[in-house]
């Protein structure tokens, strides 16, 4: 480096919640450090600066920074890293280039860092991408927005290059606004509590401990029209207000992975398959209502998805008829394949079943002898929902598989009951609209499993004698029985 690059940065500022988390930045002590909890609190700012300050200062030295869309990262954060260094007086093409086609910024003292996109792909499910980097530290920015596995992985990867030469404690910076989900119950709850373990800090930052804010901006928020908004960008506020209208209650979604049940000695596989073969196909094993296991696969097709449906039923005794798995598109073919005989093929668009009694046909009217089966539902797949969000607010499902927590209370807590006063049948937020409103726009197939594991409860609620066409056989056959009784009544009588 030539003498006239020899320069001193320091991390100036007059925000005190700044001041605490750089301090854990530089401790022997914390190797997860989560700043933010509201909007405009310098979450950017710092984290730039804690990770270009290291680049800079430890030669040969790795890093990430890693946000849902790569995009995302161009438009905001790339900004906040040139008013850093403009803020330090250093001109940036002095130190270092930007290579566009791999998204990293090569130092001149040999660090780099990188520029990572945290969106889920279809041929990495599990985000293992991540665990193989070798990194000195890094950042997730926007944390709410990013899956747990994803956050998992990329912690798995710092503390791996030149630690030891410089004494580097791993570490990784999370900056967010309030969002019920992992960050929550990981994080907060237990920050709340008092029980967060030493390695773990969270600093809960607000938009006027921003020195440098825009004061226009910062009442903005402090007058937020919409309530939900104003608790979580403005108050900070992790419990804020749940909707209304949503089927499942935040904190039993959490409580789903601890939950305690009484179960059956019955098992059943739920199978959501791909719609086009490219995406993931999800195998989700259940003892009664216990989720204890569940398998991803991506790009398998028919011939694939069957063998190892038989597979799996052999290995953990499932019965086929046990065994229910999305039938449209590439699921039509494996429902109705000659190997999985007995099997249930699921479509959401079937009719919901007809479980509960007419109470206006009244029995033992002249019109009518018995009230007919109806159901409130529009379709199966809203029964199926219902039904699911029932036995969940009541805690009547457990989930041991503690990996999907994340994803699945992300999927769950967007379901809302759609019902209008001048609706017939009850109706819920579409699979379409979930994907839509999901921060990577991912098909909800895991939650689809949960609903579909529904089939078997909501079969169960109708016994095979409460069918309207069963009810008819049985009256049938009754009357038949009565009359051959009373025939021989009289004969006897005779």
């Amino acid at each position: 480096m030539t003498e006239k690059l020899q320069k001193q940065i320091e991390f100036r500022t007059k925000n005190e919640k700044q001041l605490l988390a750089a301090s854990y930045w530089i401790d022997d002590e914390t190797e997860e450090l989560v700043y933010g909890g509201a909007k405009y609190g310098g979450k950017s700012y710092f984290g730039v600066a804690m990770i270009f300050g290291d680049a800079h200062i430890y030669p040969g030295t790795h890093y990430f920074i890693a946000r849902e869309e790569l995009g995302d990262l161009r438009k905001f954060t790339i900004p906040s890293i040139q008013e850093v260094h403009q803020h330090w007086g250093l001109k940036m093409d002095d130190y270092m280039s930007f290579n566009g086609q791999d998204n990293v910024y090569n130092l001149f003292n040999g660090s780099r860092v990188y520029l990572i996109a945290c969106k889920e792909l279809p041929s990495d499910l599990l985000y293992e991408r991540f665990g193989s980097m070798q990194m000195t530290r890094g950042w997730i920015e926007e944390g709410g927005q990013i899956a747990h596995a994803a956050k998992r992985n990329l912690y798995l990867s710092v503390g791996r290059w030149n630690n030891e030469k410089y004494n580097l404690k791993k570490k990784l910076l999370i900056t967010c606004n309030p969002k019920k989900g992992w960050l929550k119950w990981e994080y907060i709850d237990l920050w709340l509590e008092g029980k967060l373990p030493l390695s773990k800090k969270f600093v809960q930052a607000f938009a006027t401990d921003n020195t440098h804010g825009n004061k226009d901006y910062i009442e903005s928020l402090k007058n937020e029209p919409d309530k939900v908004t104003r608790q979580r960008l403005w108050d900070g506020n992790w419990e804020y207000d749940e909707n209304k209208k949503a089927l499942f209650r935040y904190n039993a979604l959490t409580d789903l992975f601890s939950n305690s049940i009484t179960k059956s000695n019955e098992k059943y596989l739920s199978v959501d398959i791909a719609d086009d073969g490219t995406d993931k196909t999800i195998f989700t094993f259940w003892n009664d209502l216990e989720l204890y296991r569940v398998e991803k696969f991506a790009r398998l097709n028919t011939e694939g998805i069957i063998s190892q449906i038989r597979e799996y039923a052999a290995q953990e005794r499932i019965p086929y008829s046990q065994i229910v798995v999305d039938a449209i598109g590439v699921g039509a073919g494996v429902a109705s394949s000659s190997l999985l005989n007995g099997i249930i093929g699921y479509k959401s668009s079937y009719g919901a079943i007809k479980t509960d009694a007419s109470p206006v046909l009244l029995p033992n009217v002249h019109y009518i002898k018995d009230a007919p089966l109806v159901t409130d539902y529009a379709n199966l797949r809203v029964q199926c929902l219902f039904t699911l969000a029932n036995l969940i607010n009541d805690h009547k499902v457990s989930v041991k598989e503690i990996g999907i927590k994340g994803e699945l209370i992300e999927e769950l807590s967007l379901y809302q009951d759609e019902t209008k006063t001048d609706d017939k049948k009850r109706v819920c937020t579409s699979k379409e609209d979930v994907k839509a409103l999901l921060p990577d726009q991912r098909s909800p197939d895991l939650s689809d499993c949960l609903i579909q594991r529904m089939y078997f409860v909501v079969r169960e609620i109708m016994l095979p004698d409460q069918s309207q066409e069963n009810q008819k056989i049985h009256d049938e056959l009754k009357f038949q029985f009565d009359r051959t009784e009373a025939k021989m009544d009289m004969n006897s009588s005779r």
